[in-house]
């Protein structure tokens, strides 16, 4: 056997080593869903509702069947008629603790609706950009005219638009079988232990919290194309998401086909932070028309299309009562949740996820929360970064923050005393979560020092000399990592390629998992990374898998990578041992290279599967998993901003973070997952809101012009370190860091904001903290005192 050089520079794990995909992608080599080309494809525009809620009276396409180059006109009638089915979106998820039990009906006393989508609707329109009617043409801008000539006559109906007036006595009904707009209402805790600490307590804060909703903004807009192979009875999709395997299961059921009837692939994704985890109703339409048509049929959103259609996030109000004993501890906890669920039941888990976390870091004896999720004439939400957790760390932080006030006690000193201690783990929160590991007190204690929080006021008498109001705010975090509860991996070694195949199911959207995933295995392997190539996004080899979101990549996919290398040492170990003619206790791994004791032979990994296939056997094992894998992700956050005392805009200046994401695989790719998810939480304390008018229900946040996004040139560097306190969780100690940089900076950013106008009293503000709000909360502070 020829020996080849052991691979060099051990161990991987751990190194911050650039991404390998980032050169293809910033090369403009990328492959998104817009960038394939099949023979002979035509193009899909879709017709858009108008209004949030009306009869269809009619729809006339004649002149737009007329039209040069249209090939089709469908509605929804016509989906039905090929025998198409409503879309089941799964809303309710698995339970944070047992899978096998949906989030909101472990308990009997709670409910829980899943009324499945229609791609089109048949009578009547349900939000303001519900697609209506899909045009089929030669080319995008003759089906775009040709749109145009399409007549709908709609006969307009009473609406609603805001969650709480949905559940009113009353309100416009969007669906008969959900009385009274509740899709969801569940109760949790302990309410009657609760209410007696409350009534006990020295004092008591209650408070309206409301998460604005945002949209969706990546940068990728939605994009599908779909083929029918007439001869062998099988669909083919092509569209960017969260996970190929959902949306293959999800299709066949929609198509009324089996899952071998259709082939997904899931290319280069430019972003997915959650919204991209359901199948989209204009996905099944394409499959529908590719059949009938004979050709393939593509589509791409416009960016009006996305702000109008995409799913859309948060749109959550937590009315809260906490209450503290005279030194500040936290007594009871009592939360109302109130989640826009918008016209379609597409996704719970915000909610499951906002109220399991719901106590996060402190130690809360009781608490209870009672959960409403209403159905109102707007986009359906889904889980977007953070997915209910940013919610809930934004109530209770602000909590802390009102408190320490009105008691007179330091912000910080209250934090502390109310601390779940390191001696306290494993700990069991109010909400049921049992924490194994965090040392929540020292992450506290890094953030401040790394801030230099105790030169602050130096630096707010420098702003005040220059016109500004500068604040500084802190939050500390846990997080509660769910997700789908199952995943695969498939590993084979091919010895002429000199290359290990990784087959997952997780679906990178800019997570770097080609670079991570290969670092796992070059070192549990003793190979090279630039050996080991990853496949995902293909259900013609990936078997099965949930996707990426809730941190769950390499969480779960790199328990398998562990489980699947061992597989494959004890394998090398016995081939080796045959073809020396000894017994595997003989064999050894040195340097990379396969040897056995008293010989100077050495092998690669690639030699020894050589030696497997003459003896007509494969190097490859397969690993699954089914269930939860516990994991906190925990950290804290500082936020330094100004004020300009005449425009009345924030700017941030400072942010610190430390994050206890477990042991990271590669510190590059975590810094930056967090460095974006400050971005995306701070966009929304600061600027972003989608917003409806309230006379006509129509969208007025429809373009960049009208959404406001945070640009680069707003922030400063930002200071993160990575820090772990090991979970027994899962053998890479893996707790996940994808969301760790949003779920504390929605409190971070508006404790900041409110210590900066401390001078006037100014208790609280909600999101957005734009100019406007801040100026209107400063006046009427400034004209109460007259």
């Amino acid at each position: 056997m020829s020996m080849e050089p052991p691979a060099s520079r051990r161990p991987f794990i751990g190194r911050p080593m650039p991404r390998f995909e980032d050169r293809r992608l910033v090369t403009g080599n990328g492959r998104y869903t817009d960038d394939f080309r099949l023979e002979n494809e035509c193009h899909a525009v879709f017709l858009r509702s108008p209004y949030p809620s009306a009869k269809i009276v009619s729809i006339d396409p004649s002149a737009a069947l007329e039209y040069p180059g249209v090939l089709g006109v469908f509605t929804g009638e016509d989906y039905v008629a090929a025998g198409g089915k409503p879309i089941n979106h799964l809303a309710d998820p698995a339970d944070a603790r047992d899978h096998t039990k949906r989030a909101f009906r472990h308990n009997p006393d709670n409910i829980s609706f899943d009324i499945h989508q229609l791609p089109l609707p048949l009578d009547r329109v349900r939000y303001v950009g519900e697609p209506v009617v899909m045009v089929v043409a030669e080319g995008a801008a003759i089906a775009q005219d040709a749109s145009e000539l399409v007549m709908i006559e709609y006969e307009e109906l009473p609406f609603v638009i805001d969650a709480r007036e949905a559940l009113e006595p009353g309100a416009h009904l969007l669906e008969p079988e959900i009385p009274g707009n509740l899709a969801v209402r569940a109760t949790f805790g302990d309410k009657e232990k609760t209410k007696a600490a409350l009534e006990g307590s020295a004092l008591v804060i209650e408070k309206i919290f409301v998460n604005q909703r945002i949209a969706n903004a990546q940068m990728e807009p939605r994009s599908a194309m779909v083929r029918y192979d007439a001869k062998a009875g099988r669909y083919h999709m092509i569209a960017g998401s969260q996970g190929a395997i959902r949306h293959r299961d999800t299709m066949a059921a929609c198509l009324g086909i089996t899952k071998d009837e259709i082939e997904v692939i899931c290319p280069d994704t430019g972003g997915g932070f959650g919204p991209r985890t359901n199948l989209s109703p204009e996905q099944p339409m394409l499959a529908i028309a590719a059949k009938q048509l004979g050709r393939p049929v593509r589509w791409t959103s416009t960016r009006t299309e996305s702000f109008m259609s995409d799913y859309q996030a948060r749109d959550m109000v937590h009315h809260v009562r906490m209450g503290f004993t005279k030194d500040g501890r936290i007594t009871g906890y009592a939360v109302e949740m109130t989640g826009n669920v918008g016209a379609y039941t597409v996704a719970y888990v915000p909610m499951a996820n906002s109220y399991r976390v719901l106590t996060t870091v402190y130690d809360v004896p009781f608490a209870s929360v009672e959960i409403r999720g209403a159905m109102t004439n707007t986009v359906p939400t889904a889980p977007f970064r953070g997915a209910g957790r940013p919610e809930a760390h934004f109530a209770i932080e602000r909590l802390i923050d009102i408190a320490a006030f009105r008691l007179g006690i330091h912000r910080l000193e209250i934090r502390r005393r109310n601390l779940v201690r390191k001696d306290q783990l494993p700990y069991t929160s109010a909400m049921g979560l049992t924490y194994d590991s965090g040392d929540f007190a020292a992450n506290m204690d890094r953030a401040l020092e790394a801030a230099d929080w105790q030169g602050f006021e130096a630096r707010r008498a420098e702003s005040r000399s220059r016109g500004k109001w500068r604040g500084i705010g802190f939050s500390n975090y846990v997080e509660s990592p769910v997700g789908i509860p199952h995943e695969r991996i498939d590993m084979s070694v091919r010895p002429r390629e000199r290359r290990i195949d990784v087959v997952t199911g997780t679906q990178s959207t800019g997570q770097g998992h080609e670079t991570t995933f290969a670092q796992v295995v070059a070192d549990l392997l003793h190979v090279e990374p630039q050996q080991v190539r990853l496949i995902s996004g293909d259900t013609r080899i990936v078997q099965s898998g949930g996707g990426s979101h809730s941190d769950r990549s390499m969480r779960l996919g790199g328990m398998l990578l562990v489980e699947n290398s061992k597989k494959l040492v004890a394998q090398i170990k016995q081939i080796v041992a045959d073809y020396h003619q000894t017994t595997v206790d003989n064999v050894f791994e040195k340097d990379g290279l396969w040897r056995v004791s008293d010989s100077n032979e050495a092998l690669t990994i690639f030699e020894v599967a050589e030696i497997a296939e003459e003896v007509g056997t494969v190097l490859a094992s397969t690993a699954s998993f089914t269930g939860r894998m516990p994991a906190y992700p925990t950290g804290a956050a500082v936020c330094e901003l100004e004020i300009d005392m005449e425009t009345f805009a924030a700017r941030i200046l400072r942010y610190t973070s430390i994050d206890d994401a477990g042991q990271p695989i590669n510190p590059l790719i975590l810094d930056g997952q967090v460095h974006g998810g400050i971005v995306q939480g701070t966009g929304q304390a600061l600027v972003e809101q989608v917003i409806h008018d309230k006379a006509s229900g129509q969208l007025i946040s429809a373009t960049f012009l009208d959404y406001a996004m945070p640009h680069s040139d707003q922030y400063p560097s930002f200071s993160v370190a990575l820090v772990e306190d090991p979970t027994s969780g899962n053998p890479l100690r893996v707790k996940g860091g994808g969301e760790s940089g949003i779920t504390p900076s929605l409190a971070t950013t508006i404790n900041a904001v409110v210590d900066a106008l401390s001078d006037f009293g100014i208790e609280h503000i909600d999101m957005p903290a734009t100019p406007a709000r801040i100026w209107s909360a400063v006046q009427s502070k400034r004209e109460s005192s007259r």
